[in-house]
């Protein structure tokens, strides 16, 4: 009997293990195959659209002539955001011309951008046990 339970238990457990996903980040409208393409993808709404500080945020770098597709594998169910920066001229952050961007950037569900970046909820999109898919075009201010 004891042996019957500990079998179930088992067997409990491992339904419970929550199945991972892997998110696609396809990005469109690069002006140039200039510098990498900086792509952060976040669940705390407090470090979007800069998820650098987030200790959980998952990150890449990749030269923007391989930059059509990013994938993100294993991550766990939940909300997530995706910020994105055309890093021309490879310095690892956005460059700025007063108060305009001076390289390309985009949002996972594509929001429209006024005056400042979108919250995170304008760019969330659940993850689930399954593949997920973000198309996102990029933006380019000057």
């Amino acid at each position: 009997m004891a042996l019957a339970i500990g079998i179930a238990a088992q067997a409990n457990a491992a339904e419970t293990v929550a199945a991972t996903a892997t998110l696609e980040v396809n990005i469109d409208g690069l002006r140039n195959m200039k510098g990498n393409v900086l792509v952060c993808v976040t669940a705390n709404p407090r470090f979007f659209p800069d998820c650098g500080k987030d200790p959980r945020s998952r990150r890449a770098n990749v030269p923007a002539n391989h930059s059509s597709q990013v994938l993100f594998a294993d991550l766990n169910p939940g909300t997530y955001a995706v910020a994105l920066v055309h890093d021309e001229n490879s310095n690892s952050k956005m460059d700025m011309a007063v108060f305009l961007p001076k390289e390309g950037f985009g949002f996972s569900r594509n929001p429209v951008v006024m005056a400042g970046p979108p919250k995170f909820k304008s760019a969330a999109f659940a993850v689930e046990d399954a593949n997920v898919s973000q198309r996102v075009k990029m933006k380019y201010m000057l």
